[in-house]
């Protein structure tokens, strides 16, 4: 049976990309593999406090790996801490690292090349489906998330904070893909058939930083004390 970390973002494309792994009998899932921003203790780019990851790991029942990374994070600071990530999975007998990447060729290539001198197998499970079906199996499949960050560039910025469901899909201008590959937008799964149970998330303060606009969830406070 093939051992595989999986990239976790903490959002839809990762979370389904944990059921389709979990549906192949030749898989074993032995961890969640997330970078997180130290100065805000949030994942990187979906702005998802990590109060709420360590929360989807637990409804994953998956150990998660957190690869601390600094802010600002110069490139050659973010490959030497994956490098120790992937050190550290050799050492526990990984086979593969998994990646929720949609049809972005360029980045496909930069994880091909990077995982080249580990020896580690990268896998790319949801590669080529088309988004727009994509999108629509995942809803259809229980799967429940929230819009964590908006580029503003891209999209308008009160698309942050929404439900990502078939109205959410219907409302997208023209061009925005369906899952976000290009960064349009980013989510926070709450639920779904990747989790033992559904979280239950509040949603917090909405803010602008740097072109981008950020909604907050929390877990209730008597979910984070007992986390």
């Amino acid at each position: 049976m093939k051992r595989v970390v999986l990239s976790w973002s903490s959002g839809k494309d990762s979370a389904w990309t944990l059921h389709v792994l979990r549906r192949d009998p030749s898989v074993e899932v032995c961890g969640l593999l997330t970078t997180l921003n130290t100065q805000f203790d949030r994942v990187a780019m979906h702005g998802v406090r990590r109060t709420i990851l360590e929360a989807q790991a637990a409804a994953a029942q998956l150990p998660l790996w957190i690869v601390p990374l600094p802010w600002p994070c110069p490139n050659a600071v973010y490959e030497q801490h994956m490098a120790e990530a992937c050190r550290r999975a050799i050492s526990e007998k990984i086979d593969a690292v998994a990646f929720g990447d949609l049809f972005l060729e360029d980045v496909r290539v930069y994880r091909v090349r990077q995982l080249a001198p580990t020896g580690l197998e990268p896998l790319f499970p949801l590669w080529q489906i088309p988004t727009d079906t994509l999108a629509r199996d995942m809803i259809a499949a229980g799967l429940r998330a929230r819009i964590s960050c908006v580029d503003t560039k891209q999209l308008p910025a009160n698309f942050a904070g929404r439900e990502f469901d078939e109205v959410f899909l219907r409302d997208l201008p023209a061009g925005v893909d369906p899952c976000g590959e290009r960064g349009e937008f980013h989510t926070c799964v709450y639920a779904g058939p990747m989790f033992q149970a559904p979280l239950i998330i509040e949603m917090g303060e909405i803010v602008t930083r740097e072109g981008f606009r950020f909604a907050d969830f929390l877990l209730p406070a008597a979910e984070t004390a007992t986390a």
